[in-house]
């Protein structure tokens, strides 16, 4: 299990007129990912969620707040110490042609993790080829034919199938996709979330998707958990289907108005959502930080910040003064 506290993140940047400014990336962060299970980020370009994937991944270093492996605070670890336990937790890059070296065939990718798995666990160099050709099985490539290509001879699919196997030699418990199907070609995008979903299912790897497509993040998570994540901040947290279906912070809504709607066979949400402006990290830092662009703001909102919590007898936590069911998602004509 992997949980998380409090967790904040600022980045300084150095500008050449008005001098260095802060970018808080991350602001008091909560989650928990239980074994096995799946949780999924959303939310907009900039909002953080990527930052605290690569977090959670031991790629990023934090500001406060506490992050714990198996129970095990790592805040409390000297960075050597830390390495075992962020093994465990396997990233899956958003472009697979630069997650794999071009120069190495994909059985000199699989080859280096494996023999230090080996070299750890004293196992034979017959293993390392035998392991090799399991882990590509696993995600649906044929050993025999891909195991002497380069990167360049495999389709965008395949590469991110031998990411994902590449992930798989050291064993983890979790595995992090990162936008893992953003950049490849639409006809294919299925059979990789399929993927995951059956991994998670046939090796028990917990399943932690970064997105800002919410169909793929109920795919993958059907059973999970959904944190929408705003300039930093978890605005609303639950069961997938629950907010989902019932969202009531006005960002989630606007984030489910905006999913295309197969005409003919759909109807339209009875009240789509849409933010008064286009996201600006610049935005005041008083109140709500979507108070600016919310069409719902109301006094208080610009003056105090809300936090999450369970509140008004709603299922899902929510860090919202005025929350409100509204009807924004698509739903089947035979429905209506």
């Amino acid at each position: 299990m992997i949980n998380g506290t409090g967790v904040v993140k600022t980045y300084k940047q150095r500008g050449k007129v008005l001098g260095a400014r802060e970018v808080r990336a991350l602001r008091g962060v909560d989650f928990s990912i239980p074994k096995g299970g799946a949780a999924s980020f959303i939310g907009e370009s900039g909002c953080g969620k990527t930052t605290l994937g690569r977090i959670i991944a031991g790629l990023e270093t934090y500001d406060e707040g506490e992050i714990a492996i198996d129970g095990v605070a790592m805040s409390s670890l000297k960075p050597k110490q830390r390495q075992p336990h962020f093994r465990k937790i396997q990233m899956i890059h958003q472009d697979p042609y630069s997650a794999l070296n071009p120069t190495r065939t994909v059985h000199q990718t699989l080859h280096a993790p494996l023999s230090l798995r080996a070299g750890q666990t004293g196992r034979s160099k017959s293993w390392i080829e035998e392991r090799a050709a399991e882990v590509l099985s696993l995600v649906g490539l044929d050993p025999g034919s891909v195991l002497a290509r380069y990167p360049h001879q495999l389709s965008g699919g395949m590469r991110q199938r031998v990411v994902i196997a590449r992930a798989l030699t050291v064993d983890p418990e979790m595995l992090v996709a990162d936008e893992a199907v953003s950049m490849i070609d639409v006809s294919l995008r299925l059979g990789i979330l399929a993927l995951l979903k059956d991994l998670r299912e046939r090796l028990g790897v917990s399943v932690l998707f970064i997105t800002h497509d919410v169909a793929t993040a109920r795919y993958i998570g059907d059973d999970g958990e959904l944190y929408v994540i705003y300039r930093g901040q978890v605005i609303e947290r639950g069961a997938v289907d629950t907010i989902i279906a019932d969202p009531v912070h006005p960002y989630t809504q606007s984030l489910l108005s905006a999913i295309p709607v197969l005409h003919g066979l759909e109807q339209p949400g009875e009240h789509p959502v849409t933010p008064l402006e286009p996201l600006d990290q610049d935005q005041s830092e008083e109140g709500c930080l979507f108070a600016g662009r919310c069409p719902f703001r109301g006094e208080r909102c610009t003056s105090e910040r809300p936090l999450l919590q369970v509140a008004d007898g709603l299922p899902q936590e929510h860090a919202c003064f005025y929350p409100e069911r509204r009807s924004v998602i698509a739903r089947p004509m035979s429905e209506v």
